[in-house]
């Protein structure tokens, strides 16, 4: 799971199941004139609350962010989770409301004084609503408002790369050192003096080196770089299912290119195509 996928609606969904389960241990029933030392139950010891509002708020909240940071959502039923997720928020909100309206739950309407059960909606009930609401809007309203769908976490910046022929450091698979000496050209060597000659005389030029092989042209080289955002990383045999997900910060390796695509390799070894090389920062 990748929390650099969460986005800011994601955000807004757990802080509202924390504050759901800070409500879930509040009194869920206000009766005036109560002693102090009378027992109010609150959400964990009333069963159709903990079921209906708190449990079912939580385990919503949860589906929604798991779904999110999953790579690839699984689906119960041919539904996506996150789909399960929402329909249990939306439920735990509306069971949160009906018990502010009715505390009592029709119990009430029993014996001879029917209609007046003295008990009131308490702070447990009240909160489990504003965080029942909060977290039903905002996991609806995620994939709809561009201000929730931003990311939760900002991506950090890869280290800055070396000059040309260098390689990343610190990244994953920093092969060491092997880049050029500054000062020196690439691919040269110093120039000394020639032993033997007066003082002040000009050291006679060393014979031009032959000219390093170059590649043929449209040959690929292999190189490191980094994407700007978790970007799916597909089989090589050209299943739409993605096998990884290559998050922002790390290095990888591109070892061939397939057209506008690229196939890199991860940490653990796992090669596939890079569909989307939009923005990637080379090494």
């Amino acid at each position: 799971m990748n929390i650099r996928s969460l986005t800011r609606g994601d955000g807004v969904v757990i802080g509202a199941a924390v504050l759901l389960l800070i409500a879930s241990f509040l009194d869920i029933y206000s009766i005036d004139g109560a002693p102090d030392n009378y027992a109010i139950p609150n959400a964990w010891e009333s069963g159709p609350v903990l079921m209906s509002v708190v449990l079912a708020g939580i385990i919503g909240a949860a589906l929604v962010v798991v779904a999110r940071g999953l790579p690839q959502v699984p689906k119960v039923a041919g539904l996506d989770l996150g789909a399960f997720g929402i329909a249990f928020t939306v439920f735990a909100a509306w069971s949160a409301l009906a018990n502010v309206f009715d505390p009592a739950g029709g119990a009430n309407n029993i014996g001879p004084n029917a209609g007046d059960s003295g008990a009131d909606a308490g702070t447990g009930l009240i909160l489990a609503l504003i965080a029942t609401l909060a977290l039903a809007g905002a996991a609806v309203a995620t994939p709809l408002v561009p201000a929730l769908k931003g990311p939760l976490l900002p991506a950090p910046k890869p280290a800055a790369p070396q000059p040309y022929g260098g390689q990343p450091q610190g990244g994953y698979g920093y092969p060491g050192a092997g880049a050029p000496q500054p000062g020196q050209p690439y691919g040269g060597q110093p120039q000394q003096g020639q032993p033997g000659q007066p003082f002040g005389t000009q050291p006679q030029p060393q014979q031009a080196q032959a000219p390093q092989a170059q590649p043929p042209a449209g040959e690929f080289s292999p190189f490191w770089f980094a994407v700007p955002v978790p970007r799916p990383l597909f089989a090589e045999d050209g299943s739409p299912t993605p096998i990884a997900e290559l998050a922002p910060g790390t290095w990888y390796l591109a070892v061939e290119q397939r057209g506008p695509s690229l196939v890199a390799q991860t940490q653990d070894g796992r090669r596939g195509v890079l569909q989307d090389t939009s923005g990637i920062q080379r090494g």
